[in-house]
């Protein structure tokens, strides 16, 4: 009887009522505290996965996962992307060839980059087509100078479908008359729009007119790969070089967005950080809850020792009546936190109806709903910190029970 003690006085003492409110006011607070605590922590974490998912699908999808370059250029491409995706990881090859120049038109001027893609092939590495706001790349016919521009460096230039840009490369062209910048004018035959920092900065034009342009003849600069997990794009790309020999070389997606994903994970990993803060206050509310409780329980504490309950059993009853209180909040908290992280995004647009408003504007963020995607490993860890803090959180109240002396305290009763 005495080994089963501490389990159901633990549990007795969370259900009984207590001659002394406050203390009942205070058990409540920090059930509630640890409820919300765990609740917006799940519900922050899920919200800010959803937006790490978003940038990855728009950015990386239009950003290669790795890039095979020769040095000399590559002719035989067609034989290389065949031979590549035979492997096990590459699930898509195109050629491409790369132009940093400069964007004219009515006194406007504006960078960016410029690939020259294969039509047929660009949708094996690149989602561009799923994002096509105005036109189509079928418009990319070779001879015909089309090209199409990112939404925003639209914008910039001031242009729309059918309009005529300048394009200014950083080469020089030597003819008779003198030293000249190399130049082309393009018709603008489509615009797209990922809702992100590649719609100023990117062009795409016909792979044999940029041949043309960057006097390559019926080389291309190399192949971009698509693979089944971006995450092992530095490990395959290493062994595809490897594998490919002297004369070519590798570039993953962290040589150009790894920067802006690590920054992503480490405010993710501040904020829960930040957040857990929530859940320690609200844990070691449950330090005064227990103080108080062994305070008013002092006679029964002395009377379970006169009749051989051992230290360490007192001790367990206070842990298992703080543990109770705090297992009931973390339980709450994440039934709530999992059904708010679920239905956030239908939330958000109830609201936005109901009260005729806008959270995000698609005109200056990147998506005009809140994205949310719930990762169970993040709502293992939560409920594990939660209870570790609340455990420490009973050490101290059960030590100062277990110290009682009965003599010191019966001899006043």
């Amino acid at each position: 009887m005495l080994d089963r003690l501490p389990f159901l006085l633990g549990l007795r003492y969370v259900r009984a009522k207590r001659r002394n409110h406050f203390i009942s006011f205070i058990s409540l607070t920090s059930m509630l505290g640890l409820t919300l605590g765990v609740a917006v922590l799940i519900l922050v974490l899920s919200v800010m996965n959803g937006f790490d998912q978003e940038l990855r699908t728009r950015i990386l999808g239009m950003v290669p996962h790795t890039k095979i370059e020769a040095r000399n250029g590559l002719v035989e491409w067609q034989a290389l992307a065949e031979r590549l995706t035979q492997r096990e990881r590459v699930i898509g090859a195109a050629p491409y060839v790369e132009q940093q120049g400069m964007f004219s038109v009515g006194g406007r001027n504006q960078g960016a980059m410029v690939n020259g893609i294969h039509p047929e092939w660009e949708g094996r590495v690149s989602i561009i087509d799923e994002h096509m706001r105005e036109g189509s790349l079928d418009e990319l016919r070779p001879g015909e100078w089309n090209i199409v521009l990112g939404s925003l460096l639209a914008r910039q230039l001031g242009v729309g479908v059918g309009d005529r840009v300048t394009l200014l490369v950083p080469e020089a062209s030597i003819t008779p008359a003198g030293v000249f910048p190399r130049l082309k004018r393009f018709t603008v035959s489509g615009i797209f729009s990922v809702g992100a920092d590649l719609d100023a900065s990117l062009a795409y034009a016909n792979i044999e007119d940029m041949q043309t342009l960057a006097r390559l003849g019926e080389a291309v600069e190399g192949l971009r790969l698509e693979l089944d997990d971006l995450f092992v794009a530095g490990d395959e790309t290493r062994a595809i070089v490897d594998e490919l020999g002297g004369g070519y070389r590798g570039l993953d997606w962290t040589y150009s967005h790894g920067n802006l994903f690590q920054a992503i994970q480490m405010e993710k990993r501040m904020i829960g950080l930040l957040l857990t803060v929530i859940i320690a206050v609200a844990a070691f509310n449950i330090v005064s809850t227990l103080v108080m409780v062994v305070t008013d329980k002092h006679a029964d504490i002395a009377i379970l020792r006169t009749i051989g309950a051992t230290p360490r059993s007192i001790m367990g009853i206070f842990i298992v009546q703080g543990l109770a209180i705090g297992l009931i909040g973390i339980l709450i908290g994440v039934v709530a936190g999992v059904l708010l992280a679920l239905g956030i995004a239908d939330i958000i647009g109830w609201f936005e109806a109901l009260f005729g408003i806008q959270f995000l504007d698609s005109g200056v963020y990147f998506i005009s709903y809140l994205p949310s995607r719930l990762i169970w490993s993040d709502v293992i860890n939560i409920v594990a910190a939660a209870l570790v803090l609340t455990f420490l959180s009973t050490l101290y109240p059960a030590w100062r029970a277990s110290r009682v002396q009965p003599a010191e305290v019966l001899r006043y009763e």
